[in-house]
């Protein structure tokens, strides 16, 4: 029989599995710009799972290269795969709670379509659940017999940190809590999907840490390859995402990753505001103009950070970002405002200045955060 041959009678194997609703597992590759990587990495999947009834769930950003077209041609010509097209958001963490929640087999693997991942470790990922002794199965890069061939200097000095920090901040006590390839129950995901962040990229911290009890882990070691094609999509905003992340994890949740990243950028922002007045009053300027100086710079290189990091999903450019950091000047105006009422308001009760202080300084980032997100950022 030829390698055609072969692969057309796989292909028509899992069509009928899939028909007869019994996928065993679901590999969700979350993609962004990955045409290049695709065809390959689900054919990859299928000569790994040989013998398993799988199915392949495609979380496309809406890619400007169209790899969401291909997903579809791909399904087309097999039932085993398919493809979710997101328009109008974008995120890896966002892409694989989408893709696990959407799969029908009660195992759910994610891994990148990058080619980087080694896919031939997903049966010994599902043989180690069917034994019974772990609820999530990682790939980690850092065991004894794994290597980082395709991990830069820079991305591994940044993963170890990370890492450490994990460790160290949540108790994520495993070596390698930043991996990208895992393999658990969807009831697991299901049973805490409203607990998880669909920002930002890491995923597999934050089910480890919102799962309750805790989940048992295996990790399995594995060869981390260089990419073959396309560009990595990782950077140094994933880490100021991370740690936004680890925050909110280290508050119970109660505060969104967002609002912890644009309360960091706002903190950048006192910094600013009073080191540009600073320089103000250094050059004779009267108070009252250094101050309003100050202040719209500072609103300023706050809409900026806010509109590369926080909201990088939604960021705006051209004239939308024109658009953009106008409104957000008339929103922080009103949030100046809604400060000082409340602040005076709390100081007329009780007489505690730094409480007055506190009360405003709250009421105003939270008014900010809010209309920003509904009129700055809003979802098109």
């Amino acid at each position: 029989m030829s390698g055609g041959d072969g692969e057309r009678q796989d292909e028509a194997v899992g069509a009928a599995a899939l028909q007869a609703g019994h996928p065993e597992v679901a590999v969700v590759l979350p993609t962004y710009n990955e045409r290049d990587n695709l065809e390959e990495v689900i054919r990859r999947v299928g000569v790994a799972l040989h013998g398993v009834a799988w199915e392949v769930v495609v979380v496309d950003d809406d890619s400007p290269d169209e790899t969401w077209k291909l997903a579809h041609e791909i399904a087309e010509r097999d039932a085993r795969v398919r493809c979710i097209r997101r328009i109008g958001r974008r995120g890896l963490a966002g892409a694989c709670i989408e893709g696990m929640l959407s799969a029908t087999a009660p195992v759910v693997a994610v891994m990148d379509a990058d080619l980087q991942h080694d896919e031939t470790l997903l049966p010994r990922m599902l043989e180690r659940l069917k034994a019974g002794d772990a609820d999530l199965v990682v790939a980690s890069r850092f065991l004894e017999g794994s290597a980082t061939d395709g991990l830069t200097a820079q991305r591994r000095a940044a993963s170890g940190i990370a890492n450490g920090l994990a460790r160290i901040a949540l108790g994520a006590r495993l070596s390698d809590p930043m991996s990208g390839f895992f393999m658990l129950p969807r009831a697991r995901v299901e049973a805490i999907a409203h607990r998880l962040s669909p920002q930002g990229f890491k995923i597999l911290l934050d089910i480890i840490v919102s799962s309750r009890p805790r989940l048992r882990i295996a990790e399995l070691p594995f060869v981390f390859r260089e990419r073959i094609a396309g560009e990595s999509k990782l950077d140094s905003v994933v880490m100021f995402e991370f740690l936004g992340l680890v925050l909110s994890k280290l508050v119970g949740g109660v505060v969104g990753v967002r609002f912890v990243l644009f309360g960091l950028v706002g903190m950048s922002g006192v910094v600013v505001h009073l080191a540009t007045l600073r320089t103000m009053l250094a050059f004779d300027l009267p108070f009252d103009a250094g101050q309003t100086i100050a202040t719209v710079t500072a609103m300023t290189t706050n809409f900026f950070l806010n509109n590369q990091l926080t909201y990088r999903d939604r960021r705006l450019g051209g004239w939308k970002a024109l658009r953009g950091l106008l409104s957000f000047y008339l929103v922080c105006s009103v949030g100046v405002v809604a400060n000082v009422g409340v602040a005076g308001v709390v100081h007329g009760y009780d007489q505690v200045w730094w409480v007055a202080g506190i009360a405003g300084a709250v009421v105003g980032a939270v008014w900010n955060y809010v209309a920003s997100a509904a009129v700055t950022w809003r979802v098109r």
